[in-house]
């Protein structure tokens, strides 16, 4: 294993989870007269807390006192049924020479469902860090230290993948190099952003070329 540690974030990056959790928020609240895309572009990488407080605000309804746990079984349903890895992930992850974790805002329960319904866990492991195991959520910097502290790593050999604007400030703050994924065709046309997952390897072997150059 080479000495250059990737810090992957969940929803979005490893698997196409984005349409499903904002599915479940139209599935669930009939006032909502928003496209799933719109919703996406609104909410990806934020926190729930965040985003129920934004509905509520937008909406002017008053969500019920138990929907978190409502939402959540809806997520965990969708999931079981439609969820599937990013494209070219499994098979990313099978030739890649680094050390690498996930770091994701979700609950740790739900990162487990996400890798174990897309057969992905047995890559991880229990490298596996959530916001709810320090109470920090991106763009705070804080779960990203944590992962790495957690892996052994100094902070300038860490390279974070992300698909979010709030994970990506979170990655940088924390004096990390950062990856963003997109699924648009442009993508690769942008500096530091990408749309393949089968160019993730060649990208990370030159951050690590450029590393060893600088040390």
């Amino acid at each position: 294993m080479k000495h250059l540690c990737v810090i992957f974030d969940l929803d979005g990056t490893l698997v196409d989870s984005e349409r499903l959790c904002n599915q479940a928020f139209i599935d669930l609240l009939p006032f909502i007269n928003y496209s799933v895309e719109s919703l996406i572009r609104r909410y990806r990488g934020r926190k729930l807390a965040l985003i129920f407080a934004d509905i509520e605000m937008r909406f002017g309804e008053k969500l019920p006192i138990d929907f978190e746990a409502t939402y959540r079984q809806r997520v965990d349903e969708l999931f079981e049924f439609y969820l599937q890895p990013i494209t070219g992930v499994s098979e990313m992850l099978k030739t890649l020479e680094y050390p690498f974790c996930v770091a994701s805002s979700a609950p740790i329960a739900k990162i487990r469902k996400a890798l174990n319904v897309t057969t992905l866990s047995h890559y991880f492991g229990d490298r596996l860090f959530s916001s709810y195991d320090i109470g920090s959520w991106k763009p705070d910097p804080g779960l990203f230290l944590y992962a790495a502290n957690k892996m052994g790593f100094s902070l300038e050999y860490c390279v974070v993948i992300e698909d979010s604007d709030v994970g990506i400030e979170a990655a940088r703050t924390a004096g990390m190099y950062a990856l963003k994924y997109s699924s648009e065709e442009e993508a690769e046309e942008k500096n530091n952003v990408f749309s393949n997952m089968k160019f993730l390897p060649k990208l990370l072997n030159k951050i690590y070329v450029m590393k060893c150059d600088r040390s």
